[in-house]
């Protein structure tokens, strides 16, 4: 038998509105909240959303407590305004995106083409040579239109990335001085943050972790400040990677700079301990010769960096043909953390999530009100449709978003 449902003009004309405007107050069935099929869509209106700079939300983080990520928003002419994310160095980002938006003919098209505006928009950066600001920009747009694409279809986004693998997904903490717990710090707080955080499955207790820290500690006692991630050649990585292996540690993220998948793979081939290729790469065309090489163990990739959230998928079905696990980088803003549990919540070779605890609780809070948060060690992606964040409209009205038009039909 055919279905054959209402559009949301129908919907509403039966119930006495008229107004499309009306979809803002009125909760719908999820089936109402889809255009028609064979309809068409054009974007209208291009906007940037900053955050004022002395904004501060507080909850200790231990250094700034901003807002280090930037928003674009997307408007349609069938209503549905979709919003993508991504961070930092906001300033350059919306001159890319000016550029974009007229250099692609931006204006008109129909965002629900993602991989077409996707091939476009990677071939006129990539003959300028790939990356920056540019990449950023393109993650944020492609977010946007995964977000609209979600929404138009009525489903939530991970339903778009292959539907679910697995019901939540679980997540690790990642703590350093400048996002803190409670203004505790890694170092004399450690065990105190251990204690603090919610547990998980597979967590040490605080005797092991103990136990386990008095050995990094003596590798350590001669340099109070030693080198953070990617800061590390050839021999002293080997090092590193050597004084860990006894410790049985899920992975070693970033103990090299990603800029030579043959360098990885040597020190990779010297070590037991697993090695995690970061975020700083972006589009499977980098990936690529680190999986070739088996120059890691474990792959990391940052949707808002990384060329967007479909493009992360293809990372990711890459990266599984090699046998190798994924691990999203999230230390962005919420947009950031709620897609890259959709898409956790949908690749089959997911291993586990980074999540932040001030940003959680904190931070994030302060811009939507659906916050996924940890329990036991695992979140969960939303069910609305699209992205599915549930923006504060209070942060346009008091000052803190700041919307700048970047082009308008």
């Amino acid at each position: 038998m055919k279905h054959n449902p209402k559009t949301r003009r129908q919907f509403l004309e039966h119930a006495g509105t008229g107004s499309l405007a009306a979809l803002t107050t009125i909760a719908l069935p999820a089936i109402t909240t889809a255009i028609e099929r064979t309809d068409s869509m054009k974007i209208t209106r291009i906007e940037a959303v900053k955050f004022r700079r002395n904004l501060h939300i507080g909850g200790g983080s231990g250094g700034e407590d901003g807002a280090e990520f930037f928003w674009v928003r997307l408007h349609t002419d069938k209503g549905i305004v979709g919003t993508g994310e991504t961070y930092p160095y906001t300033n350059g980002q919306v001159g890319a995106l000016k550029d974009y938006a007229q250099e692609l003919n931006l204006l008109g098209r129909d965002p629900r083409d993602i991989e077409g505006i996707w091939r476009d928009f990677f071939f006129q950066m990539a003959m300028r040579n790939a990356g920056g600001a540019d990449m950023r920009v393109l993650s944020a747009l492609n977010m946007a239109q995964a977000d609209i694409l979600g929404q138009s279809l009525g489903v939530p986004l991970y339903r778009l990335l292959g539907g679910k693998t697995r019901p939540q997904v679980r997540v690790y903490n990642t703590t350093t001085d400048y996002w803190a717990i409670n203004n505790m710090k890694m170092g004399p707080d450690t065990l105190k943050i251990v204690t603090a955080l919610p547990a998980c499955p597979w967590g040490l207790d605080p005797g092991s972790m103990a136990k386990h820290l008095s050995g990094l500690r003596a590798m350590w006692r001669h340099r109070p400040d030693p080198p953070t991630e990617g800061g590390l050649q050839g021999r002293s990585a080997e090092r590193i990677a050597k004084a860990l292996e006894p410790y049985d540690i899920m992975y070693l993220e970033d103990v090299m700079l990603n800029t030579n998948a043959d360098a990885l793979a040597a020190l990779a081939s010297k070590t037991s301990v697993p090695l995690c290729m970061s975020e700083t790469l972006a589009t499977r065309y980098e990936y690529r010769p680190f999986f070739e090489r088996r120059a890691c163990a474990v792959a990391m990739y940052d949707v808002t960096w990384c060329g967007g959230v479909t493009e992360a998928k293809k990372i990711a079905d890459m990266a599984e043909a090699y046998s190798i696990p994924t691990s999203p980088h999230t230390c962005g803003g919420p947009l950031l953390f709620i897609c890259a549990a959709h898409l956790s919540t949908a690749v089959p070779n997911f291993l586990i999530m980074e999540s932040n605890y001030w940003k959680w609780a904190h931070q994030y809070p302060y811009f939507i009100n659906n916050v996924p948060v940890p329990v036991v060690g695992y979140v969960k992606a939303p069910e609305a449709p699209g992205i599915g964040a549930e923006i504060r409209p209070e942060i346009f009205r008091n000052g803190d978003a700041i919307v700048e038009t970047v082009a308008a039909a």
